[in-house]
């Protein structure tokens, strides 16, 4: 039987507060009927406001999950609800006392259905890779990639030959454009950072930060044009950069492997166009590295929740090659995860980690940050900031500071979060009396 999960881990399945507020209401026995779990599934159905109960359940190996209920949440209140009740045991294993009969028709059929998905998944990556192995798809991938670039860099050096001024009033259409022909030369990692040009507020100082944004891309596209003079792990940062990705498998089997025990400090989801991206961050207790790890999602289907915030996981990762590496696969895991806060650094620590890091790989656009011991402060003109006991301090990027100013009430916290060229977003604190609090 699989391990039951503590609410924390269902808490932290939850895409957002109201989704969790509203499944603390639908768990409860008595609106549930036909439970049941296994070592793979657990389901059941919830008596709804129609005739029709809604028929719900989870695979535990994804975890992934299925409701008929309309809502377009994923996991909706009624998974959430479910994994509940299973968590504090009031869901039987099948064969024990009170327990189901097996599992239902619609339960098999869904679980059977993901296994063969899964499997023709792996069997398309697999013929996927077989062909990027191929001499002739690299080297027609590699001329298109080169035509796409030095098309880029005549864009960029054209936009700064007109002047800046023009970008002011630019339609999109003028980025979006240039990304769309860097998808088709299949250099698609650079489409986003061009579209993203657009998004640069047009505030007092905007020309100078466009200026640092057009630096950066002509900095990339030259790196790749001179990539077989760069020391190897800058290089496969700069094939990253471009599009050029790296199997799974290889990482498994040839990446650096680091176990440690890694706390888990901060997680967030990004949504772009059809494609759901969850950012985990991780820190290891021993070695204080840093790692990232990514999992993605389309409509219909779960992001990876096995990485709950505030827990410790005893784990080995695969790193994805890179001069900085940062982003890594769980390899293997060894026990439970446990409760813990993290160890963290000073402000000047954290801002050492960050320049050797940027050294490595200057297109780090984020990284992640845990603090210890800081405490909350308001500058003359009302910005907030974090200040360590030697009186150093961090700018705050968050719309709402309202939960991070009642759980610290003036004392100190630790914080993790994501540092960005304009400050630090949090992602979750923690206090030696509330615990663990998500951000």
């Amino acid at each position: 039987m699989t391990d039951r999960w503590s609410r924390e881990q269902v808490l932290g399945l939850a895409p957002d507060a109201s989704s969790a507020k509203a499944a603390g209401g639908v768990a409860k026995p008595a609106k549930w009927a036909a439970t049941g779990c296994d070592d793979e599934a657990v389901w059941g159905e919830c008596r709804g406001s129609g005739k029709s109960a809604y028929r719900t359940c989870a695979d535990l190996t994804g975890p992934a999950f299925r409701c008929t209920c309309p809502s377009r949440k994923f996991p909706c209140k009624h998974a959430l609800a479910l994994l509940f009740l299973w968590s504090d045991g009031l869901i039987q294993a099948e064969g024990a006392p009170g327990g189901a009969g097996g599992r239902p028709g619609w339960v098999a059929e869904w679980v059977e259905d993901r296994r063969g998905r899964a499997d023709r998944a792996a069997e398309r990556r697999a013929s996927s890779a077989a062909r990027a192995r191929d001499p002739k798809t690299a080297e027609r991938r590699a001329r298109r990639v080169d035509d796409g670039l030095a098309e880029l860099d005549q864009w960029l050096r054209d936009q700064v030959a007109h002047g800046l001024a023009q970008a002011e009033k630019a339609p999109y259409r003028l980025w979006d454009d240039a990304a769309r022909r860097l998808v088709d030369a299949q250099a698609g990692a650079l489409a986003g950072p061009v579209r993203g040009l657009a998004a640069i507020p047009r505030r007092p100082g905007w020309p100078g930060r466009l200026l640092e944004e057009y630096a950066l891309l002509r900095l990339l596209v030259r790196a790749y044009q001179r990539q077989e003079e760069l020391p190897e792990g800058l290089r496969e940062t700069v094939r990253s950069r471009v599009g050029f990705t790296v199997p799974q498998e290889e990482v498994l089997s040839g990446g650096e492997r680091v176990r440690d025990l890694w706390s888990v400090t901060g997680s967030r989801d990004t949504a772009q166009d059809l494609l759901t991206t969850r950012w985990v961050w991780l820190r290891g207790s021993r070695t204080g590295r840093p790692a990232l790890v990514l999992s993605f999602a389309a409509p219909g289907t779960s992001l990876d929740g096995s990485l709950v915030v505030g827990t410790q996981v005893d784990a080995e990762l695969a790193f994805y090659p890179g001069g900085q590496p940062l982003r890594a696969l769980v390899a293997d895991r060894y026990g439970s995860p446990m409760r813990g806060a993290p160890a963290g650094t000073s402000v000047r620590g954290f801002l050492d980690e960050h320049a050797a890091a940027l050294a490595l790989d200057p297109w780090l656009d984020r990284w992640p940050a845990t603090l210890e011991d800081v405490r909350l402060a308001r500058t003359e003109g009302g910005d907030l900031h974090v200040v360590d006991g030697a009186g150093d301090s961090l700018p705050l990027r968050m719309g709402d500071p309202w939960r991070l100013l009642a759980l610290s009430g003036g004392g100190p916290v630790t914080l993790a979060g994501e540092w960005r060229p304009r400050g630090l977003r949090p992602l979750a604190a923690w206090h030696d009396d509330e615990g663990t609090v998500i951000l």
